[in-house]
């Protein structure tokens, strides 16, 4: 299985970084094989014509499994994780996605669920649980993500599977 995790803070090793980098690894059982942090790619995600960039696209897309994480701003993700997955066809990402924002406070968790889900699932991705907002105090804390990850789990194992049922 591969893992990749998608961040789209424009602070380069952010918290959102950390907190997607955690939810792969309880999900997936390893260390994510590709981390895309999207800050560090600056400029490059406005040239359509860069191999880097385009490089990365396909191998997210052709990912089994990838977590896909934001910042909330303006109760949505962020415009650097837009321009990124702007790429992306409406069959772009084949495997399963798992849609991830932090925020400031509770005000806002409804927002991965309402803009970055439907984003997902448009460009072809399988979102099988529902998305997961966490605040940033709590980001590094693993009681934010476990009620989460218990619902989770089956039910990403099972997209994951060729069965349908998990292993």
């Amino acid at each position: 299985m591969t893992v990749a995790v998608v961040v789209g803070n424009p602070r380069p090793g952010s918290r959102t970084l950390a907190a997607a980098t955690y939810v792969a690894r309880e999900l997936s059982g390893a260390e994510p094989d590709l981390v895309v942090d999207l800050a560090v790619l600056g400029p490059a995600l406005l040239d359509w014509s860069d191999p880097e960039v385009r490089g990365l696209v396909e191998e997210v897309g052709a990912a089994d499994l990838v977590v896909v994480a934001s910042p909330t701003f303006k109760a949505t993700y962020s415009g650097l994780l837009k321009l990124f997955l702007d790429r992306f066809s409406t069959t772009g990402i084949r495997g399963v996605a798992v849609p991830l924002m932090l925020g400031a406070g509770p005000a806002h968790a409804l927002a991965p669920e309402v803009s970055l889900r439907p984003l997902l699932t448009e460009i072809g991705a399988t979102v099988p649980t529902r998305a997961l907002y966490v605040v940033d105090d709590a980001h590094d804390d693993p009681a934010a993500y476990a009620e989460w990850l218990a619902e989770a789990r089956p039910r990403v194992a099972a997209a994951l599977s060729p069965t349908g049922v998990p292993a």
